[in-house]
């Protein structure tokens, strides 16, 4: 049941048999059905979540537009850390674009995780690297990219992802209208 969760974990740290008893411990399953919410905005965002199925979306309300910024889909961790971190209520929301199941490990559980797993606290350190690297590619590409590019960006880093979506979703995430993603895809066969 765990093992997609440990195998994550393993890419940057080794754990023991002491390990595995205590993630089992800390993080616990949940199901959330398609349309349901993970976090919404004004809410405190309490835990951290592993995607072991399913697929997930961040989006802002900016004057009644959803604006779509990143998708979480089976092998990410998904919450909003800008939230999560000092404990303070959310911009954002995240919801669920299909069932999924996840894994889930409070604020509180988190700290247990850093100070009682063998290199827990190291653990948090790299994950938390690759997110800002993640972070600040995208709005890079927002700077240095065509609509083109980052519609081809957004092709390679979720590539079994963009038959799962509307397109209307993919269009806010690069940051233009359905009518122009429209366009792209008819030039370009991807």
């Amino acid at each position: 049941m765990y093992t997609e969760l440990i195998r994550k974990i393993k890419l940057y740290i080794k754990l023991s048999e002491e390990d595995l008893v205590i993630i089992k411990q800390l993080f616990h399953r949940r199901e959330f059905k398609k349309n349901d919410y993970f976090l919404k905005e004004g809410q405190i965002s309490t835990h951290i979540c592993f995607v072991q199925k399913g697929l997930f979306r961040y989006y802002i309300n900016q004057e009644g537009e959803e604006k779509t910024f990143y998708f979480g889909n089976e092998g990410c961790f998904i919450t909003d850390y800008e939230s999560f971190v000092p404990q303070i209520a959310t911009v954002q929301n995240i919801q669920a674009l299909e069932d999924s199941i996840v894994f889930v490990i409070s604020y509180s559980d988190l700290q247990q995780f850093y100070s009682n797993v063998e290199n827990g606290e190291r653990f948090g350190r790299l994950a938390l690297e690759h997110e800002i690297i993640d972070v600040v590619r995208k709005l890079k590409s927002f700077y240095k990219e065509s609509i083109k590019q980052r519609y081809e960006s957004f092709i390679k880093k979720y590539p079994e992802v963009q038959q799962r979506i509307p397109q209307y979703y993919i269009a806010s995430y690069i940051g233009i209208k359905p009518q122009s993603l429209s366009r792209i895809r008819k030039k370009n066969v991807f």
